[in-house]
Formats: structure tokens, C-alpha cells, sequence
């Protein structure tokens, strides 16, 4: 995820004169937002991170860490930093609410938000919310802006693969409960499956290419938003509006 991040938003982290990122619900240890920071620094030198969690133990016990750039908050879905930040990460936060709560946290979440600004371009702050893994081999994601749901990626750790449909167990919730049939998020998952198979004499030269042509023949029917350079990572990112829940 933080991958992406920078690869996606890097340049609106870079255009912000002191971008603010946070790494919301970091957990019982603080190491997620640690990790943050080092790649956002990467590609955005200025870039600031603040964890932000629920329970006050944790904070304190994150408090060792903080460093130049580094800061921990508690706090929730509020985000309690005086300026709107240019990014927000969410993993693993939603899994244990109701999909019903969902669009509600969405929309909270996205107010606060460094707001966009057509003058110059900028599309303004980046919500990343989604559910992975334990060790991160697998991760699902959706990335909001200020106007709401944009496009939703699939991630994997391509040699613990069988096939791409073992990414469902870790959709973020406003999916998990839609992978079923009629819903887009099913029939994009069987279609995905069935490049897979028929990608299969790919893998003689690896998973990485056979992943990257089961998504180029995926992409003859779904509204893929990215190209080669980022199916090598072992992702695909879609439209949101092409999962988007039926009513």
C-alpha cells in the first residue's frame, strides 16, 4: 500500500508546501507509521506523519518513537490535527464495522482532506482504506478523494498466489459482503480467475508474467486505470464505479 502510495500521490505530497500524512489506527505498536514515513520521506522529503489511535495506551506506548516528522495523536475518525491532511491511511480499521457504517466513515474521513484546487491541478488529499493480511502478502483497497470512491486495487505478493480470486477474503468491507453473484465485484473476480487460467502458459517465465498478461486481457472488458509498470508490483487498480455495490 505505502508502495502505491508514493508511486500515485507522491506528486501531490511533493507540489503541497508541508504535506501532512496520517496513518490512522496503527495498532498495538507504532511500526506501520514508522514504515510510512520512510517511504513518503523517499519521494517527498517534507512530508510529516502523524499515527492517530483510539486508545490511549497506545499512544503513549508510540511515544519512544516520535522523532523529527513523527508524531503520535489519539483520536479517531475526527483526525485531530489542526490542518487538513493530504493523506490519510486506513488498513484493517473498517473490517470490524457493519457495511451499513461505512459510508458514513467514508464521507467524515474525506471532509478532512486538504481539499482539491482546480486552479492548479490538484486533485487535493488521498484516503486509503482497505484490509490486508497479516504479513501484507495480500491487500484490497480503495482510494478516495475529497468528491468520494475513485478506483479500487487489487495487491499480492505474486508467489503466494493461486489464483486471483484468493484476494476476496481480504476486500475491504464494503465489498467483502458483495462477492456474490450479481454483484460486479464477483463477476470481476471470475473474469479475473479466467485470464488467469488462460494466462497459464505464462508461468513458465514466472508469475509476475503471467500476472501481467491475465491483467492486460482483463483490461479488454473492466476499466483498468494503470498500466505495466504497476502489474509488475503485483497490482491492478479499477474504477470504483465499476465494483461499486448494486443498490
Amino acid at each position: 500500500m505505502d508502495r502505491w502510495i508514493a508511486a500515485t500521490h507522491g506528486y501531490e505530497l511533493r507540489r503541497a508546501p508541508a504535506p501532512v500524512a496520517v496513518d490512522l489506527g496503527y495498532g498495538a505498536a507504532p511500526w506501520t507509521a514508522v514504515e510510512l514515513l520512510t517511504r513518503l520521506r523517499a519521494t517527498a522529503p517534507p512530508t510529516r506523519v502523524v499515527g492517530v489511535e483510539i486508545e490511549p495506551a497506545r499512544v503513549a506506548a508510540a511515544q519512544p518513537y516520535a522523532r523529527e516528522g513523527l508524531a503520535f495523536r489519539h483520536g479517531g475518525f475526527e483526525i485531530p490535527l489542526p490542518r487538513r491532511p493530504h493523506l490519510i491511511r486506513a488498513a484493517n480499521v473498517l473490517r470490524q464495522y457493519d457495511e451499513a457504517q461505512v459510508a458514513g466513515v467514508w464521507e467524515r474521513l474525506c471532509a478532512r482532506l486538504a481539499p482539491a484546487d482546480p486552479a492548479s491541478g490538484s486533485r487535493g488529499g488521498l484516503l486509503v482504506e482497505g484490509t490486508c493480511d497479516e504479513i501484507g502478502r495480500r491487500h484490497v483497497w480503495v482510494a478516495l478523494g475529497p468528491e468520494g470512491p475513485r478506483t479500487v486495487t487489487f495487491a499480492t505478493r505474486l508467489g503466494s498466489l493461486e489464483r486471483p480470486s484468493d484476494l476476496a477474503e481480504r476486500l475491504p468491507k464494503a465489498l467483502i459482503h458483495r462477492n456474490v453473484p450479481g454483484e460486479p465485484v464477483h463477476a470481476f473476480l471470475r473474469d479475473f480467475d479466467r485470464s488467469w487460467a488462460a494466462a497459464a502458459p505464462y508461468a513458465s517465465y514466472g508469475a509476475r508474467q503471467r500476472w501481467i498478461r491475465a491483467v492486460r486481457d482483463l483490461a479488454a472488458d473492466w476499466p483498468v486505470t494503470d498500466g505495466p509498470a504497476r502489474w509488475r508490483q503485483g497490482e491492478v487498480t479499477v474504477s470504483w464505479g465499476a465494483l461499486a455495490p448494486r443498490a
